[in-house]
């Protein structure tokens, strides 16, 4: 499903807070684990995501993310989903656009690595 830009979030200018519009956010929908294709990494990073490729003496591809996790609304990767579709996972992931108002405060929620979207809220123990 290609991704309707127009819908992005619109910011203030002096606060930075989001004003209007959806956010669209990766999730991995089966167990497993959130990945990408080697097809998919490449793509992510020639739309100017932050993954670097490492090949080793034996030809084996890694893709390193940097010290932290991918973004999973960043734009690269949305349109790295948005692209290749099924195409964009990992060999144990099955990715997904998922699309919030764009005010709410998320977190991703995940069990053996099938994963949703939630909001985030306050929590005491």
């Amino acid at each position: 499903m290609p991704v309707d830009w127009e819908l992005i979030p619109t910011l203030d200018e002096d606060t930075g807070y989001v004003v209007d519009g959806l956010r669209h956010i990766v999730i991995n929908t089966c167990f497993g684990g959130f990945g990408l294709s080697e097809k998919a990494a490449l793509l992510y990073t020639e739309l100017g995501g932050k993954c670097t490729l490492e090949i080793d003496k034996s030809g084996y591809t890694t893709f390193v993310f940097g010290e932290c996790a991918i973004s999973r609304d960043e734009p690269a990767l949305v349109n790295t989903v948005s692209q290749l579709g099924e195409a964009a996972a990992g060999g144990y992931s099955r990715l997904k656009i998922v699309q919030i108002p764009a005010d709410v405060v998320w977190d991703i929620h995940e069990y053996d690595g099938a994963e949703h979207v939630m909001e985030k809220h306050r929590t005491w123990r």
